[in-house]
């Protein structure tokens, strides 16, 4: 009991708790639509429309939360930890917190900490994302579980075999995450002038401001995605054996399928960006309102 109380009284425990709240929502609420995307992205048949109906019919509803497991083991650490990355980073990167500390962020040091937490964050997203693309790829017959699936890629591959596609998740992470957090900054304080300082905008601002940061941040890197699923996946399916790199991958994809091959599912993940990350903010700015009032209720508790 005492280790929750000392990690809900600070600022850092409360962020980190919060975040874990935002991750778990937002994996609920988008993993269908990412299933689609991954689908679009690895191979050619169709629609996300179509996808969907074949997936359904022939696998049944819950093959669209196939490979769930993987992140949602992990993602309450994951974005406890990129939103504790986040709070850390840009109050370092603003030396103008430190002299008055009822100030916020400013948007330079809200872009800086954005990247600086994507690329720290690689080292978790990377195999994570290596066991959900390759679950979300099996068929029936394919063993199912997450643990499962990274025993056979430390036996048949090694651990760099786990770490497949982690110089490309990086470039693809660190960009985004500045993109990802100034949006949402930017735009919270653009529909609810004021609140970055007094946090009393509505959950409605959290959500289309966290959708629209979502948006904006997967638009950019969006084909680097659509390369990094499919060195990820070439090991699983053999119809995608025979990419030695990046550029090998992107130049073999645009010979064979065209340039549009690098946007293929993108309305899909706009969707799904939109939906999640709308959860993702709205979940973790509830959180941690509760968390701070429950806190201030205790106190208030104490001191009558």
């Amino acid at each position: 009991m005492d280790f929750w109380q000392d990690l809900l009284a600070s600022n850092w425990g409360r962020e980190f708790v919060a975040g874990g709240f935002g991750g778990i929502a937002g994996t609920i609420a988008g993993h269908p639509l990412d299933t689609l995307r991954i689908r679009q992205q690895s191979s050619n048949t169709g629609s996300a429309f179509s996808i969907l109906r074949q997936v359904v019919i022939k696998e049944g509803p819950a093959a669209l939360y196939k490979g769930m497991g993987a992140p949602l083991a992990s993602v309450t650490f994951q974005n406890a930890l990129v939103f504790q990355i986040y709070a850390i980073l840009s109050r370092a990167f603003d030396s103008s917190i430190f002299a008055n500390t009822d100030s916020v962020p400013s948007y330079k040091g809200v872009a800086m900490a954005g990247v600086g937490t994507g690329a720290i964050q690689s080292l978790i997203v990377s195999p994570v994302e290596l066991i959900k693309i390759r679950l979300q790829l099996s068929k029936k017959t394919s063993p199912t579980g997450p643990i499962h699936v990274a025993k056979t890629i430390l036996k048949t591959e090694g651990i760099r075999g786990l770490f497949r596609g982690f110089n490309i998740t990086i470039l693809r992470d660190a960009p985004a995450h500045g993109i990802y957090f100034w949006t949402y900054e930017y735009m919270r304080e653009q529909l609810h002038p004021g609140c970055r300082k007094t946090g009393d905008e509505s959950l409605k601002t959290m959500w289309i401001s966290g959708g629209l940061a979502g948006v904006s941040s997967w638009i950019g890197c969006y084909p680097l995605d659509v390369v990094k699923t499919r060195l990820q996946a070439q090991s699983w399916t053999s119809s995608r054996k025979g990419y030695d790199g990046v550029i090998d991958c992107v130049e073999k994809s645009v010979k064979q399928e065209g340039h549009g091959v690098l946007w293929r599912g993108l309305r899909t993940t706009l969707a799904r960006a939109f939906v999640v990350n709308g959860a993702i903010f709205a979940a973790y700015e509830t959180a941690i309102r509760c968390l701070i009032n429950q806190q201030r209720k205790q106190h208030s508790d104490r001191s009558s």
